[in-house]
């Protein structure tokens, strides 16, 4: 289906993960993949970090793909977990750089935290073996869930937040999340351009015009939680608001041709929309 209803080549994938988050790719490996699909434009969107970048860039370069600098930023709205999108932002933003230190340090207390749960519960994992897992990147429920699975607590990933991880789990530890304002700001003090991800998902469709009000700017129409006709509704919300459409797969590398860039695509002419409404990097 081209979401759009536009006539232009459906390739690009504007939500991408690695593993500078909770991604299990290297950053220049989701490049490949993106290439390998197909792609020619691709948002590199690591949870609340922009560490991968610089190496999705040069791989980008390598192979001919536009990488976007962009990070996916979590936030709150009424008891909602609300998850925003920024594009084009500047990676050398001091205000982004102060949000990005101070978020792996709460990560990282949040994920001791639950490794001391688990034990008390009496599946005990090892601390060392969690931050081995997350590698370079931001240590978080993802690397904690993996360690479960190699113990042999959970026969698969997804029964570990099932069983211990998820909210209102025995083990889950709630994390400080910025306002959806100060998300907005922040993705628009980094130059960037502030995008609700799979509103679907957040089931906030009755606040969407009160982002807007504070700055957001666009409105991911595609995303694999989004049949046909949430799609088609998105968009004429989208529309109606007067916020630009994107989209994306949301890919984080699993194993599956059904986590991998490229699953969701959108027009290159939304990507210019977008790059027509971000701030000239100082840095660029």
């Amino acid at each position: 289906m081209d979401p759009a209803g536009l006539q232009d080549a459906l390739l690009a994938d504007l939500h991408v993960h690695s593993n500078a988050s909770d991604g299990r790719r290297e950053p220049a490996q989701v490049v490949e993949e993106a290439r390998a699909s197909g792609l020619r434009v691709v948002a590199l969107t690591d949870h609340d970090t922009v560490a991968g970048i610089a190496a999705a860039q040069e791989a980008g370069r390598r192979m001919g793909v536009e990488v976007i600098p962009g990070l996916e930023v979590s936030a709150a709205w009424a008891g909602h977990e609300v998850h925003l999108l920024g594009y084009f932002v500047d990676v050398h933003s001091p205000a982004l750089a102060r949000h990005v230190a101070l978020f792996q340090r709460q990560r990282r207390r949040r994920a001791r935290l639950m490794v001391s749960r688990l034990a008390a519960l009496g599946y005990p994992v090892e601390w060392a073996r969690v931050r081995e897992l997350a590698g370079s990147g931001s240590v978080g429920r993802p690397h904690v869930a993996r360690a479960l699975l190699e113990k042999g607590y959970v026969g698969r990933l997804n029964q570990a937040f099932d069983q211990f991880l998820a909210e209102g789990r025995p083990a889950y530890v709630p994390h400080a999340r910025l306002s959806v304002r100060e998300g907005i700001r922040l993705i628009g003090a980094a130059g960037g351009v502030a995008v609700l991800a799979h509103p679907y998902l957040a089931q906030v469709d009755g606040l969407i015009p009160l982002m807007r009000g504070q700055g957001l700017v666009g409105l991911e129409v595609a995303h694999p939680s989004h049949g046909p006709s949430e799609q088609e509704r998105y968009l004429r919300l989208a529309r109606h608001l007067g916020l630009l459409p994107t989209g994306g797969s949301d890919a984080h590398g699993s194993a599956g041709p059904h986590d991998q860039p490229g699953r969701v695509r959108i027009p290159l002419s939304w990507v210019e929309d977008l790059r027509a409404r971000a701030a000239p990097s100082p840095h660029a």
